[in-house]
């Protein structure tokens, strides 16, 4: 065991635990109506709750185990079997490494999140969450992480797929479910309605590019250089993509929006997610630079032109932004095209099986999305019983 690496692995997981709770939840939360503020703080808490058990119990075996065909980690380390206070994952005591990924099993079925606020049924958030998990999310890990078909040795030879920190295992399937469940739902019956707090948009926002130095450096699984640079880099695309937007924003709009810088921040991060163990400052900059403009005509693509309503650019921003920093891997010369070209179509194809089948699966369960009453008159009151705002007081 290394005590630097331990060190930095146990502040990278309170890093990125913090980019869910509160971080995300603030983000998500400013962005919808008022009504419907605790609806999204009681999806992303609750999910993190889930995640956590669902993790402890099978999800770090199905994606860590050692009994591997390739296809998953099977059930040996259930419930951390024979995992102790001793037990090491290369420099770390693998009780570390298990709370660092458990922290990315939480944020990634919380991502699609956005996708569904305002108008879906808690108990279906639950199920699903649950389900997807483990069933498409585990898996994902497993090929790309933990020695399965995708990684090095594997279905493209000596030389797998290169994905640091998340760009097809977190913000592709991510992306990818949000935008299913998106049409299976259809559109809220008000679209209209601008963020209702701009400001704690901006505060989640900054709580994310702050977490996501443990998201990106920790991923490195050691206290040394590679971490360093992975944080370096991740902060310079991240500011660039923030400045593109508002940039771009500018040009066509005549204004620069707060809600649209910080969510260049979000696609600049999304962006240079998987390339941030394998590129420099330079090409950080490029990466961000060119993710600003890239994701916010995404968000016209499919908000304006294909009529999806992806409530929060879940696809757009993350979807969007993760492949593009895949495909950033390869044109850099760091990872070779068919192993990165192959695995996004691999874990596109499967991650859209996964998702509908789970959806319908779900649906008849428990009702995917609340009726029109509750979705008018907000999910706060009507679901949960609570108000955000007491506008008496």
């Amino acid at each position: 065991m290394n005590a630097a690496d331990t060190a930095w692995i146990m502040t990278a997981t309170a890093l990125v635990l913090f980019m869910t709770l509160p971080g995300l939840a603030l983000f998500y939360g400013g962005l919808v109506r008022a009504r419907n503020v605790l609806s999204v703080f009681m999806h992303c808490y609750a999910i993190a709750c889930l995640m956590s058990v669902l993790w402890f119990l099978f999800g770090y075996s199905i994606a860590f185990g050692d009994g591997s065909t390739g296809l998953w980690g099977g059930l040996g380390k259930i419930g951390l079997n024979g995992v102790t206070a001793d037990s090491l994952s290369g420099t770390l005591p693998e009780i570390a490494f298990f709370a660092f990924q458990m922290t990315f099993a939480i944020i990634t079925p919380a991502l699609i999140v956005g996708a569904y606020v305002e108008r879906v049924g808690f108990g279906f958030v639950m199920l699903f969450s649950g389900l997807w998990m483990l069933l498409c999310y585990a898996p994902v890990v497993h090929w790309v992480w933990g020695g399965g078909m995708l990684a090095d040795g594997g279905i493209f030879g000596d030389v797998g797929v290169r994905d640091f920190a998340g760009g097809i295992v977190v913000h592709e399937t991510a992306g990818l479910a949000a935008i299913i469940l998106a049409i299976f739902l259809g559109a809220r019956k008000n679209q209209a309605t601008p963020p209702h707090n701009p400001g704690l948009v901006m505060i989640g926002a900054a709580m994310l590019w702050v977490g996501w130095f443990g998201f990106n450096g920790g991923s490195q699984l050691a206290a040394d250089g590679g971490a360093a640079m992975a944080i370096t880099v991740t902060h310079i695309s991240a500011a660039t993509a923030s400045l593109t937007w508002a940039l771009w924003e500018r040009i066509k709009f005549g204004k620069s929006s707060l809600v649209g810088i910080v969510t260049g921040t979000i696609a600049g991060l999304a962006s240079i997610t998987p390339a941030s163990g394998y590129v420099g400052p330079w090409e950080a900059l490029l990466i961000g630079g060119v993710a600003g403009i890239l994701c916010q005509e995404a968000v016209v693509l499919i908000r304006n032109k294909a009529k999806i309503d992806d409530t929060l650019d879940v696809m757009a921003v993350h979807g969007v932004g993760g492949i593009f920093g895949t495909i950033m891997i390869a044109a850099f010369g760091a990872g070779s095209w068919a192993a990165q070209l192959g695995s996004l179509a691999i874990v596109g194809i499967y991650t859209t099986a996964v998702t509908i089948v789970l959806i319908i699966v779900c649906r008849a369960i428990t009702p995917l999305r609340v009726d029109a009453e509750t979705e008018v008159n907000g999910l706060d009151l009507a679901v949960h019983g609570e108000r955000a705002y007491d506008i008496s007081s």
